[in-house]
């Protein structure tokens, strides 16, 4: 047999010589260490020591809390002066109301008084009229007993006018109406109208001698004053 023999390929693991330039042999003889290998260009990095570690950023949760923190305590401050302007608001209608009270009182009682005082007028002003309207009367029944002799005064009729006369004499009294006394007195402007004046050495001067009508005061003013003779 005719032995053939096989051609061998090439072995690719030989070294395939590869040209170089001068710099590059001397980049790939140096070796690479940590302290030939130049940073970048640029501002160089500060050093951990010397700067300050940066404040973490707050959590969500954190900033989220404080927010409607915030927003909770204003509103807390504006319903407070709501509060207070309120507050005050009432007590000013609290003070303009007692001070309406009050004037409403005050007005009352000046009311209430003059009220009584116009009451207790009227009732003085229609007294005297009934009390003048009756004093004629008295007058009459005076004039007519002075006539009687005591033989006559002890009959049935005449007994029956006196007490007529004295009945009349108690109602004038209950209401305060009180004679004036003139006779023997000294003249008085104020009590007695001087209708005529005598001669009378016996008599001091100025003296009331007679009288001609009786007065009578009311309530302590005179109603009708008494109607006198004076000595000079």
């Amino acid at each position: 047999m005719i032995e053939i023999e096989e051609e061998k390929a090439p072995d690719r693991t030989e070294e395939v010589p590869v040209e170089t330039s001068p710099e590059t042999e001397e980049t790939a003889e140096a070796p690479k260490t940590a302290e030939s290998v130049e940073a970048p260009e640029g501002p160089a990095a500060p050093e951990a020591e010397e700067s300050a570690p940066e404040e973490a950023p707050a959590s969500p949760a954190k900033e989220k809390k404080g927010f409607f923190g915030k927003v909770k305590a204003d509103k807390s401050e504006k319903a407070l002066k709501e509060a207070e302007a309120k507050l005050d608001e009432a007590e000013a209608r609290l003070d303009e109301a007692k001070d309406r009270i009050q004037r409403q009182m005050a007005e009352f009682d000046n009311y209430r008084k003059r009220t009584e005082k116009e009451k207790a007028a009227s009732f003085e002003l229609g007294a005297r009229s009934v009390i003048e309207k009756l004093l004629p009367v008295v007058d009459s029944f005076e004039r007519g007993l002075a006539t009687l002799d005591e033989a006559q005064k002890e009959e049935p009729f005449e007994t029956g006018m006196v007490q007529v006369y004295r009945q009349m004499g108690k109602i004038l009294e209950d209401l305060d109406v009180k004679p004036i006394e003139a006779v023997g007195q000294p003249f008085n402007a104020d009590l007695h109208n001087a209708v005529m004046h005598a001669e009378d050495e016996d008599q001091p001067e100025n003296t009331v001698v007679q009288e001609f009508q009786k007065g009578y005061t009311f309530r302590g003013t005179v109603i009708r004053y008494s109607m006198v003779k004076v000595v000079n």
